[in-house]
C-alpha cells in the first residue's frame, strides 16, 4: 500500500514506507490517528505505570476495551488484567462514563456522545524479568502487550505513545520517534510486539549488518567488554542474515537487563528483544557470557521463526484466548538449535561448546519420563495448560529440549538422504519465502511437504514416530550422529542415589529436596516422593553429605527419613536391585572418523560468511 501524502519518501521492499522525514510521519499520524497512549510513573516507589488511552472517532453507542491475556512469545495464559486498578473512563471534558467490566479483562464503556473516550488505570510493573515490566526510581521498563488495551475494531489503526519519563532518561524502544518522547506505531499489534526502556542509566553500542543497524541497550551494574560483545553479536548475525537472505527490518534492538542476581531469559520481538541475564557483574565470566550470547543468538533468530514465520493458527494472533498449535517443535525448538549452531559456524562458540549444549538437551530427554507419556505435539498445547513450569511429574516433554533434538534429526536426516546437498537451512528458507514473504501461515502439513520435497522420500514415519508419538530417541539419534562423526556417550551416573536407587535431588535455602524419582525403582518403591525433604540416612543428619553416606552405608538396605510436603514424618527403606537408573548422556566426536564422516561434519558446520571449523578443530 502506497500513499500521495509521502511523494517524497523512500519505498523500502522489506517493510514498506520508510518515513522521512519526521515531519512527514507525523503529518501521516495525526491524519489517521484514532488511539493515543501515555505513559507516566508519578510515584515510582509503588511501581505503578499510569496509563491514559484515548480512543477517537467513536462512531457507536458503546465501546469495548480489551486487554490482553497472553503474550506472544510466551503461550500461556497469563492473565495481566490480575495487575490493573484504578480502572476509569471519561469524555474529553473528564467527565466520568458509564462503564461495566464484561470479562475478566473486558470493560464496556457507553460513549453517551462523547468525542472522545479517555481510559485511565495503573499497572503494577513490579516483575524484572525479559516479558513483563518493572519502574523503579531509575528504570521505566514495560511490554505495552500487559497494558495496553485495544478497541477491536480500531486494531489495525496507527496508535500514538507518550512516554513521560524525566529529560534526562535514555530511552531505547524500536517505535519508530515521533518526537521527543513520542513514538508511533502502525497498528496495535506493531505496538504491543515493542518493549520500551528507559533510564538515565542505559549504555548503548550499535553495530550493521546488510544495511541493518543493531542496537545493544544495556541496563544494570555490569562493565561488559564491548570490543568482544559487539564483535560476537556481529558474527552471530551476520550468519543468520547469511543463511536467511535478508531480514525483515531496517533496525533491531537487542534490550538488555543486567540483573543482580542468577537469571536467564529471553523474548523475542520483530524487530526487538528483551534479554535478562545475571548477574549482571559476571556477565563476562564463561557460564553467564555463554547464556549471553547463546540466548542472544536465539532471539533473533526468532525474528524469522515465528515473528514472520508463523503457524496458520497464530495468523493473525488473537490476544483474548489461547492459539493451540503443535507445531512449538519447529517455532521453538527449531530456534532453539539454530540458535546455538549459528554461534558453533560462525566461532562465537567451539565446537566442544555446541557438542556441549546439545549434550544437555539430550540430557534433559533422558531425564524427563514424560517422554514415555506424552508426544512433543501434544505438549506443545499443553504449555497453555500448564504453562513453563515442570507441572505433574512424568506427565509431558519440553518444546525446547525434544524440538531442538528433532531439528537436529531432521538436519542430520536431511543432509544424509541428500549427501549434504539439502539441509534443514533450505527447509527455513522455504517457509520464509513461501509464508512469510506472503504474509501467509504455515501448517503441520506443510512443513512435512517441504522436507519431502527437498528429500525426494517420505518422512511420515518419522514424524508419526517422534512428533506425535513418544518412539525412543536414542537408536535414531545414535545413528545420525554417527554418520556425522559422532558418537552418544552413555554412562552410569556418577551419584550412587541417582544411579542405585532412582532419585535426583534439588537444594534450596540449604534444604535438600526430591526432585525426581525414577518410576519403578527402589525409591519408587519404598515410597519416596517429589518434594520429600531429605533429614538423615541411617539416622546420620544430611547436611551437604548425601552421596557420601548414601555410598558409605551402600548395601542390601538403606533407611531414610523424609519429611513430606504435608509435614509428616517417615522412613523410607531403599533397597537395591540389578538396574540403574539416570544415565548420564554426552554428544561426542567418534575415535578415528572416516574420511566420509568428517566430510559430512565439515559441511554441516559449514559457515554461510566463511568455512570457519574442520572436524578436527
Amino acid at each position: 500500500m502506497r500513499f500521495s501524502l509521502f511523494s517524497s519518501c523512500e519505498y523500502n521492499s522489506k517493510n514498506g514506507i520508510t518515513y522521512q522525514p519526521d515531519v512527514l510521519i507525523n503529518t501521516f499520524f495525526t491524519y489517521l490517528r484514532n488511539v493515543k497512549y501515555t505513559f507516566s510513573t508519578p510515584h515510582p516507589v509503588d511501581h505503578l505505570i499510569h496509563v491514559e488511552m484515548v480512543v477517537t472517532g467513536i462512531d457507536r453507542d458503546e465501546i469495548l476495551f480489551q486487554l490482553p491475556s497472553w503474550r506472544p512469545g510466551r503461550y500461556e495464559l497469563q492473565n495481566f488484567a490480575k495487575n490493573i486498578l484504578q480502572w476509569r473512563a471519561t469524555n474529553e471534558k473528564g467527565e466520568a462514563l458509564a462503564h461495566l467490566k464484561m470479562t475478566k479483562d473486558c470493560w464496556k464503556v457507553k460513549s453517551e456522545g462523547a468525542s472522545e473516550i479517555h481510559v485511565h488505570f495503573a499497572y503494577y510493573a513490579a516483575q524484572a524479568d525479559a516479558g513483563a515490566c518493572w519502574v523503579d526510581e531509575d528504570l521505566f521498563y514495560f511490554n505495552p502487550v500487559h497494558c495496553c488495551m485495544y478497541v477491536p475494531e480500531k486494531i489495525l489503526e496507527p496508535c500514538e505513545v507518550e512516554l513521560r519519563v524525566p529529560d534526562h532518561f535514555l530511552i531505547a524502544t524500536s517505535l519508530k520517534s515521533a518526537g521527543k518522547k513520542q513514538f508511533i506505531a502502525a497498528d496495535y499489534h506493531e505496538l504491543v510486539d515493542s518493549p520500551v526502556m528507559a533510564s538515565p542509566s542505559l549504555q548503548h553500542h550499535s553495530y550493521e549488518v546488510e544495511k541493518t543497524h543493531f542496537h545493544i541497550w544495556l541496563y544494570g551494574e555490569c562493565k561488559p567488554d564491548w570490543g568482544r560483545l559487539v564483535n560476537d553479536f556481529r558474527k552471530f548475525t551476520q550468519e543468520e542474515l547469511k543463511m536467511m537472505q535478508d531480514i525483515p527490518t531496517t533496525d533491531y534492538h537487542f534490550l538488555v537487563l543486567a540483573l543482580p542476581y542468577k537469571f536467564y531469559h529471553g523474548v523475542e520481538h520483530a524487530h526487538s528483544a528483551v534479554l535478562a541475564i545475571g548477574p549482571g557483574t559476571e556477565i563476562m565470566s564463561d557460564d553467564i557470557y555463554t547464556d549471553f550470547v547463546g540466548v542472544a543468538s536465539h532471539e533473533l533468530f526468532h525474528v524469522w521463526n515465528i515473528k514472520y514465520i508463523r503457524p496458520q493458527e497464530m495468523q493473525p494472533y488473537d490476544y483474548t484466548k489461547e492459539n493451540y498449535s503443535r507445531l512449538g517443535f519447529v517455532y521453538e525448538g527449531v530456534t532453539t538449535y539454530y540458535g546455538d549452531l549459528f554461534l558453533a559456524r560462525c566461532g562465537v562458540y567451539s565446537i566442544t561448546q555446541f557438542l556441549k549444549e546439545i549434550s544437555i538437551r539430550i540430557q534433559k530427554h533422558f531425564d524427563n519420563y514424560g517422554r514415555f507419556n506424552s508426544s512433543v505435539a501434544d505438549s506443545s498445547y499443553d504449555t497453555w495448560l500448564d504453562g513453563y513450569v515442570p507441572g505433574v511429574p512424568h506427565r509431558k516433554v519440553s518444546i525446547y529440549d525434544e524440538g531442538c533434538l528433532l531439528a537436529l534429526m531432521t538436519d542430520l536426516m536431511i543432509r544424509r538422504k541428500t549427501n549434504n546437498e539439502k539441509s534443514l537451512d533450505d527447509v527455513m528458507r522455504a517457509l520464509n519465502n513461501d509464508f512469510a514473504a506472503k504474509k501467509i501461515g504455515y501448517s503441520e502439513h506443510d512443513y512435512i511437504s517441504i522436507i519431502e520435497n527437498l528429500t525426494n522420500e517420505g518422512v511420515a514415519d518419522f514424524f508419526i514416530d517422534y512428533v506425535y508419538g513418544t518412539e525412543d530417541y536414542e537408536p535414531l539419534l545414535a545413528d545420525l550422529v554417527s554418520h556425522f562423526g559422532l558418537k552418544i556417550q552413555k554412562s552410569l551416573s556418577q551419584k550412587s542415589f541417582e544411579r542405585d536407587y532412582g532419585f535426583k535431588v534439588t537444594e534450596e535455602t540449604g534444604v535438600l529436596k526430591v526432585l525426581k524419582v525414577a518410576p519403578d525403582s527402589p525409591s519408587y518403591e519404598a515410597g519416596l516422593g517429589k518434594d520429600d525433604e531429605i533429614i538423615s540416612v541411617n539416622d546420620i543428619k544430611v547436611e551437604k553429605n548425601l552421596e557420601e553416606l548414601i555410598t558409605h552405608f551402600h548395601a542390601a538396605v538403606v533407611t531414610m527419613k523424609v519429611c513430606t510436603p504435608m509435614k509428616k514424618m517417615k522412613t523410607i527403606l531403599l533397597e537395591l536391585s540389578h538396574d540403574k537408573y539416570f544415565h548420564e548422556y554426552k554428544l561426542a566426536k567418534a575415535e578415528n572418523p572416516s574420511t566420509n564422516q568428517q566430510k559430512f561434519f565439515n559441511e554441516w558446520m559449514k559457515s554461510a560468511v566463511s568455512k570457519t571449523y574442520s572436524f578436527m578443530n
